[in-house]
């Protein structure tokens, strides 16, 4: 697929200054995205819950162009001047150029702020890019009515989103995502994501994910750091190969409502993924002994009540924990009761699937 498209100009004379605005959601990987090749493709699939209250709201604000840059950006992360965050999506705009060359006719300011920590494992990437993805295809929509239904726009979105971060490819869909080549689903591509949540049972609708804080440090490794570390590492042939095991065992439980074959291959996927960080060269640990606290404390209640709790990390320290609406009163009870005094500050976002991105009224009081 290609979507370069040398034909997307303004008529500089008649632009009229404009903004847009989207609020694009993270996801949590249940068989997770851990080694890449090429263009930020997947070694292996993976499938993902979209996630409800850790968001990004994200307004790029457009005007003519009066400089030389070939990208002329303006960058804000809640309200603050961040060059760091602003070199890497200039890099990201500069290598959009032959699929919207109206970027280097523009004066670009991104405003952006998360709903949750940056870098402490939530995916904050994936919201963040899914939401610049979002909005661009939403200027090239109104600029030149090229994206002609919902399912192309979302589509572009994916595909754009992948080249910023591949995780976020999968936060443009509501409630479940897959990204990869899987032989079980024809439509599955290692280009961009699909919606998945019309082929699970219903229970994964309105399903929980409360995401206990244990740091709000960001991570001595980044992700992007470690999917490269991958192509050094002993076990990863072994691994992709697991990880299409267990996708296929996966999704046959997501669509039977088989939950604790669902959550013994989540968990399972969790343990993999970060006991491949500490097999990497260097081999780096970015768990917490509160995570290690928490996952022990989350087995024996489980033990004791029955009741199908389970958890999931992303590469970081912090858990999500996974379970179906009609136990959320007493796992909740749990949660603040034993597991809030590991977090740090006490703080845990309670979160649960969701219905994907939204574009927003553009904020006018952002200039």
């Amino acid at each position: 697929m290609d979507y370069k498209n040398p034909k997307l100009i303004i008529e500089s004379s008649q632009l009229t200054p404009g903004k847009v605005r989207w609020r694009s959601p993270s996801n949590i990987a249940l068989i997770k995205y851990w080694g890449k090749y090429g263009e930020q493709l997947p070694r292996n699939p993976s499938i993902s819950l979209t996630l409800s209250q850790a968001a990004t709201d994200t307004t790029l604000s457009y005007s003519a162009k009066q400089s030389e840059k070939e990208i002329d950006l303006d960058f804000y992360f809640a309200g603050e001047s961040r060059p760091d965050f602003a070199l890497r999506v200039e890099k990201y705009l500069k290598s959009l150029l032959p699929v919207f060359p109206f970027l280097g006719q523009l004066h670009l300011r991104i405003d952006t702020n998360n709903s949750f920590p940056h870098s402490a494992g939530i995916a904050s990437s994936a919201s963040a890019m899914s939401a610049i993805a979002l909005v661009l295809c939403s200027i090239e929509q109104r600029f030149f009515e090229t994206l002609s239904n919902a399912e192309v726009f979302y589509q572009k979105a994916s595909y754009l989103a992948r080249l910023g971060s591949g995780s976020a490819c999968r936060s443009v869909y509501p409630h479940v995502a897959v990204w990869g080549e899987v032989g079980e689903i024809p439509r599955a591509s290692n280009l961009y994501a699909i919606p998945y949540a019309d082929q699970v049972h219903d229970i994964f609708q309105t399903y929980h994910d409360d995401i206990l804080i244990i740091s709000k440090s960001e991570k001595s490794v980044s992700s992007g750091a470690g999917h490269n570390l991958m192509e050094g590492n002993l076990y990863a042939d072994n691994r992709y190969l697991q990880a299409r095991q267990r996708m296929d065992k996966l999704t046959a439980a997501m669509r039977a409502g088989d939950l604790e074959t669902f959550g013994k291959i989540t968990e399972a996927e969790a343990l993999t993924l970060h006991a491949l960080m500490m097999t990497s060269n260097p081999p780096y640990l970015l768990m917490e002994p509160n995570s290690i606290a928490a996952i022990r404390k989350v087995q024996a209640y489980r033990t004791e009540t029955g009741h199908p709790l389970y958890f999931t990390l992303d590469a970081g320290p912090n858990l999500h924990l996974l379970y179906p609406d009609n136990i959320a009163n007493e796992v909740k009870t749990f949660i603040r009761s034993e597991l809030t005094p590991l977090c740090q500050d006490g703080i845990y976002i309670a979160d649960r699937c969701g219905a994907g991105p939204e574009e927003l009224e553009a904020d006018l009081s952002l200039s």
